[in-house]
């Protein structure tokens, strides 16, 4: 068994409770700000739309959320019931499929991205930008606790709105 003082243990038992009592708190307040979609079914999108137009795989945007194939199947099925997506065969590889937004789901999107500035600019209102410079360093830090990067959101997103 690994051996940590109980003061370090303390504040590492603290840190996760924070952490997933805040994540599911900005999914619950993430979604009364957005319309049409939930936090969740918003994030695939932009996972989708920050993925090459051929490489829209359900492993793909699953691996860019940091989730299972079965949950993002979960998500897509859900927003393709509303016209946001379409799934698609790859032309790669036949056993895949590849999700397009559809010109429905863009304009969800951008009523999302509204209203999502508005919700940003609150959770994050009291943060200076070197204070969110650090937090998403240590949180990028945390995310590799497993030796796995996290495949984040930092490029430009192949968005034709």
């Amino acid at each position: 068994m690994v051996e940590i003082p109980n003061d370090k243990l303390f504040l590492m038992q603290q840190v996760y409770a924070t952490l997933f009592s805040l994540s599911n708190k900005l999914q619950i307040k993430g979604d009364e700000y957005l319309a049409g979609l939930t936090s969740r079914q918003l994030m695939a999108m932009i996972a989708i739309v920050h993925l090459p137009e051929d490489g829209t795989t359900l492993n793909n945007i699953a691996r860019k959320l940091g989730t299972s194939k079965q949950n993002v199947k979960q998500l897509i099925t859900s927003i393709e019931n509303k016209g946001y997506v379409v799934t698609l065969p790859s032309d790669r590889d036949r056993r895949s499929y590849n999700v397009r937004i559809t010109e429905t789901g863009k304009q969800a999107m951008l009523e999302c991205g509204e209203r999502g500035y508005q919700f940003f600019d609150d959770v994050f209102r009291d943060f200076t930008n070197e204070e969110l410079e650090t937090l998403w360093g240590l949180l990028k830090k945390a995310y590799r606790f497993d030796g796995e990067e996290q495949d984040g959101f930092e490029e430009a997103p192949d968005f034709k709105g």
